[in-house]
């Protein structure tokens, strides 16, 4: 009897210690998530409105800052290109069967696997161009950032209510880019880009450029776009559609990825 009574007391001392650590771990893990929603809440502030509500329509800032890695794939005329992006420090590859282009946090880099000049685009914007405008509207919660009402964009017999983008300066390569969010009136996604363009010589730096989204594919609750569609542009107003950019094989990840494979290999040449 006596050895019964102290099974059983055993028993429910172990018990009582697991149930214990349990309820302790599980607070501090309701702790960091308490604590990262009210960072999020807290940031929401610095933001329009409007922004907010695209957030939202698109999944939500919280779900954005909670994902470390980025990846996708497009079709390039000499083969596919897989570009990789660590979200926290902006690290960038940009991998494909002729060349690879990275960013090591502080410069970029160029590998040449050809014998023939490398003639695609520029390094210094390349690594993280697309990017830019792949992670709209999420981009725009950035450090950096300043935010005012824009005209809104009429097209086709559809208006846009617009949010403008700047930036303060030395945010980025070129700080004097100026961007502009249309979105859906009713529904709050993102429907179009317009951007301003510095980097390129010889072009109006005042006009605007346009990208149109709305064709959206979800990834672990947050949507991405499937394609980007350029426009002709002309006072400051898309005229007509060009091939759109496609995006396949898109994975986003809580995982930070292999810090290894944005140090510039011996054989690449850093970017001036």
């Amino acid at each position: 009897m006596k050895k019964i009574l102290y099974t059983l007391s055993l028993g429910l001392f172990l018990f009582s210690c697991k149930t214990e650590t349990k309820t302790e771990t599980q607070t501090i893990t309701n702790q960091e998530d308490k604590s990262l929603t009210e960072k999020v809440v807290e940031e929401t502030k610095k933001y329009p409105e409007n922004l907010v509500k695209v957030f939202n329509a698109h999944g939500g800032l919280d779900l954005w800052k909670s994902m470390r890695s980025l990846e996708y794939t497009q079709e390039k005329p000499d083969g596919k290109e897989v570009t990789t992006t660590d979200l926290y420090n902006r690290k960038a590859l940009l991998a494909s069967e002729n060349y690879v282009i990275g960013f090591d946090g502080q410069k970029p880099w160029l590998l040449n696997k050809t014998d023939k000049e490398y003639k695609g685009y520029d390094p210094k914007f390349g690594y993280n161009l697309m990017f830019y405008f792949y992670t709209m509207p999420f981009i725009l919660s950035d450090d950096g950032i300043k935010f005012s009402e824009a005209e809104a964009l009429t097209f086709e017999g559809v208006t846009y209510p617009g949010i403008k983008i700047s930036y303060d300066n030395g945010v980025g390569a070129t700080p004097e880019d100026i961007y502009i969010l249309y979105y859906n009136a009713e529904t709050f996604k993102m429907e179009w880009l317009g951007y301003t363009v510095n980097f390129v010589p010889g072009i109006d730096t005042k006009e605007l450029h346009f990208r149109r989204y709305g064709d959206w594919q979800e990834v672990n609750g947050l949507l991405l776009p499937n394609t980007i569609t350029g426009y002709g542009y002309k006072d400051d107003k898309p005229t007509t559609p060009k091939a759109p950019n496609v995006f396949t094989d898109v994975k986003l990840s809580t995982t930070a990825p292999d810090a290894a494979m944005f140090v510039k290999p011996e054989q690449a040449k850093f970017v001036d």
